[in-house]
């Protein structure tokens, strides 16, 4: 922790002195982006010694505390602003709210939306603290025109806290750097539920002066630490006062008795899942093209239009996924796995190293359109791993087809990718997507088709080498999963309206049926999904915002989900004095009744359960967000639901996320997001 915040602060001193020197200007560097190939960075080239970083003795324009900031994905070509919203904040917050997790900040999640895995090739399975990791495909490539810094602080409950600092500045027109790094340390409301969580980025870009090579280069690390307690050992407990009004005493199945400190500086993990993985990205480019020329008040502006692209993008990753219990309780060990004197210590790992070597071809049709463009692409991915004393070292050939199309005047946007795996571990692996969206006018709205169809090899926490099916009973040897979605969503901003549905086939779906056993289903399961959300304006400061989806399987599905989710808002909002914006209210979230999966906690994993029908209460919350500029402030009061006034006035009446795990009482979280120009 020490370190990071050494190298953050190392970073922001040297940001400021290259933010002195020659060159940095204080116009709009977005000026320049229709002319550019935004595949490169996207900024038009000047070579003329004119523009937004002409001089650095520009008259003041009044603009000189304010930046102006876009930022794009690696693998997309539009150009995003930041956030300055301030109704919903789950867009802050890593859980998103059609998710639950086991009753503490960051421990494991799973989504009330049926989501099926879409990952083809090669991948580990873990995917329930998925929503608390930085992955390649969420890094922000930043262009700025001053060097910006935002700093994240939330406080909850129970001296949780939640710590995010980014700074990225561009040192030159044309390159950029980026740090990021994000905390999050929360004690937990009941025994052994402490999650420590760290994740650092840091990421460039670089176009050279005639815009023809690009590099852009990402490092991602992250750990998690998650006590596992296993749930409650006896869920009525819940409603024993006043002997168990303070949750922490409620024994539970794992991590023992031992009392452990609830602080912040206390971040050791005895009983619990410590996952981690590293993954960096190198990608260069160059570009065979036109250049072009445009005079505007006797400046002439040079433009480079690319026609032609070869790129190259390597990666490497490593990830650990470990259980490891250093208060072993025998008798949780008996009774969930069947597993007899499993000693003082006990631990399951696997360790996987990932190499992926690429190089595509671009070709661009439009000259002037560098959103529409054709990719081909061939890729070697050498991955290597080791479990118990085991290891399995393995190859994959990969081929790759793309084309994307978003018009010139913006009313269609078409794109068809696809990627076959043709030999190695995962040979006849593939996923094929296409979308295609039609603005049908600024009154009728925003019409968008997907279809995606995946083919892949079960996950390998499904295969017997894993260190995680040391207990499974029974046949393993599964058959590739196939995967077919199709979508559409009907936007119309007039009425502030959008409605949409999907369909979900999947046939050899596998799954946990159990603690410790994977099956997969032989017929196959079949899911409708309905979905609605709509903002009415009640009156001049008062919004209603209503979101609403229906999900529905076939048969006896191996898929428990509730068959209704809704999230409903009222808020009084509107923007006061000069830079004041509120907005303050109730925000309730409802499920009906269903049999929520149950969670393993050496594996894990989810579960299907059959046994327990989970009914709640709505989740209730009140709230006020005020933005001031750029400062934001939120004060949250979360599970108001779980009030009781009788035998004693208490927020005890606990909602279930599993039959064992519940969530926790009232919650108050205090944040601010502080960004500044240096």
């Amino acid at each position: 922790m020490t370190r990071i915040i050494c190298i953050i602060l190392f970073s922001l001193v040297i940001g400021s002195a290259l933010a002195q020197m020659p060159g940095r200007g204080n116009s709009n560097l977005l000026q320049n982006l229709p002319g550019g190939g935004l595949m490169n960075g996207g900024f038009g080239n000047n070579n003329s010694g004119s523009g937004p970083f002409k001089d650095s003795l520009l008259h003041r324009t009044g603009l000189e505390d304010s930046a102006t900031i876009s930022y794009r994905f690696l693998d997309t070509a539009r150009y995003y602003v930041l956030d300055s919203s301030v109704g919903d904040f789950s867009r802050r917050w890593p859980v998103p709210w059609t998710s639950v997790f086991l009753g503490n900040t960051g421990s494991a999640t799973r989504s009330l939306l049926f989501k099926p895995n879409l990952y083809a090739g090669w991948d580990a399975g873990f995917h329930a603290f998925d929503p608390y990791m930085l992955r390649m495909s969420d890094v922000r490539f930043y262009q700025t025109t001053r060097p910006y810094t935002q700093l994240n602080y939330i406080l909850g409950s129970k001296a949780e806290q939640t710590i995010s600092l980014l700074h990225t500045q561009n040192i030159r027109p044309n390159w950029n750097f980026s740090l990021h790094y994000n905390l999050i340390n929360a004690p937990g409301i009941f025994r052994n539920q402490k999650n420590h969580h760290n994740k650092y980025l840091a990421n460039t870009w670089y176009t050279s002066p005639n815009k023809r090579y690009a590099i852009y280069f990402a490092g991602i690390r992250n750990t998690i630490g998650a006590t596992e307690n296993g749930g409650l050992k006896n869920v009525s407990l819940l409603d024993s006062t006043p002997t168990f009004s303070d949750r922490f005493n409620i024994p539970t199945n794992f991590g023992g008795t031992a009392f452990q400190q609830q602080s912040f500086l206390n971040n050791t993990i005895t009983t619990g899942n410590r996952y981690s993985n590293s993954h960096f990205l190198l990608r260069q480019s160059y570009d065979f093209g036109k250049k072009d020329s445009v005079v505007m008040d006797s400046t002439t502006i040079h433009y480079f239009y690319p026609r032609f692209r070869v790129q190259h993008t390597i990666q490497y990753a490593k990830s650990k996924f470990e259980f490891l219990d250093l208060r072993v309780v025998d008798e949780s060990y008996k009774s969930f796995y069947g597993v007899e004197n499993p000693g003082d210590t006990f631990q399951l790992k696997d360790q996987w190293r990932f190499w992926d070597n690429e190089l595509s071809v671009y070709q661009f049709p439009d000259i002037k359109n560098q959103q529409q463009y054709i990719k081909a692409a061939a890729g070697i991915q050498n991955v290597f791993g080791s479990f118990d004393e085991r290891t399995l070292n393995f190859q994959n050939v990969y081929i790759k087809g793309e084309y994307r199309n978003r018009t010139r005047n913006k009313k269609w946007d078409m794109e068809l990718a696809g990627t076959l795996y043709t030999l190695g571990f995962h040979a006849g692996d593939y996923n094929v997507q296409a979308s295609l969206k039609s603005m049908l006018g600024k009154k009728a709205g925003l019409l968008t088709l997907s279809f995606l169809n995946v083919n892949r090899t079960p996950s390998f926490v499904h295969d017997d080498r894993s260190s995680f099916k040391r207990f499974n009973i029974g046949n393993t040897t599964f058959q590739k999963e196939n995967t077919t979605v199709a979508s559409v969503l009907y936007d119309v901003p007039l009425l502030r309206l959008q409605v949409g549905g999907s369909y979900t086939l999947v046939s050899n779906y596998t799954y946990f049926k159990n603690y410790t056993q994977s099956v997969q289903e032989a017929t196959l399961l079949n899911l409708v999904q309905l979905q609605l959300s709509k903002i009415v304006r009640l009156s001049k400061r008062w919004n209603w915002y209503s979101e609403w989806y229906l999900q529905k399987t076939s048969g006896q599905a191996p898929v428990h989900v509730p068959l209704l989710l809704t999230r409903q808002r009222i808020a009084y909002e509107g923007s006061f004095f000069k830079n004041l914006n509120l907005s303050a209210g109730l925000e309730l979230r409802y499920h009906s009744n269903y049999k929520a999966d149950g969670y393993s906690p050496l594996l894990g994993q989810f579960f299907l359960q059959d046994s327990v029908t989970i009914r709640n209460r709505p989740d209730l919350t009140a709230y006020v967000h005020v933005r001031i500029r750029s400062m934001y402030l939120f004060l949250r009061g979360e599970n108001l639901n779980t009030v009781q006034t009788s035998p004693s006035f208490g927020f005890l009446r606990n909602n279930l996320v599993t039959p064992l795990q519940p969530l926790p009482g009232l919650v108050m979280r205090f944040g601010i997001f502080w960004g500044f120009v240096n």
